[in-house]
């Protein structure tokens, strides 16, 4: 496991954009954390890496936002997912495999998540902007991502 403190939310969006020099452009990134816990910073770094410069946003009320660059970016919502019908719905498993997959939320649909994925957990600390990120499924990254 990757273990990383980022201290801002710019520290948070560069580990982003470290993390997408690694991707290959199929992989699926299950984020795990609290409301503010940086998720959709980290993600606007993630695109921001791969060359998305359109305003990455939390996709809350869309479910899912696409975004074009290197690879196809599907970037979830799953706060307002709560069954298997609610998911199917979204047309998440018609994503799977065309692009990089990344779920905000991901506590709540855990059971559908690829085996491989790369998982995600964010930890807010005492201090505002400091983030704790422990990253598995990166291990043979570690020296880039950090």
């Amino acid at each position: 496991m990757i273990r990383k403190v980022t201290r801002s939310p710019q520290q948070t969006e560069e580990l982003g954009a470290k993390l997408a020099s690694v991707l290959k452009g199929r992989e699926m990134i299950a984020m795990f954390g609290d409301l503010g816990a940086g998720k959709t910073a980290f993600t606007r770094g993630l695109c921001a890496g791969l060359g998305i410069s359109d305003g990455v946003c939390s996709p809350t009320f869309a479910i899912v936002n696409a975004y074009s660059g290197k690879y196809p970016v599907y970037h979830f919502d799953m706060y307002r997912i709560t069954d298997a019908d609610d998911l199917f719905a979204t047309g998440y498993y018609d994503y799977i495999g065309n692009g990089v997959i990344i779920i905000e939320w991901s506590e709540n649909i855990e059971s559908e998540l690829e085996p491989d994925c790369i998982r995600i957990r964010i930890s807010k600390t005492e201090s505002e902007n400091e983030r704790i990120f422990e990253i598995e499924g990166l291990d043979d990254y570690a020296d880039v991502i950090c």
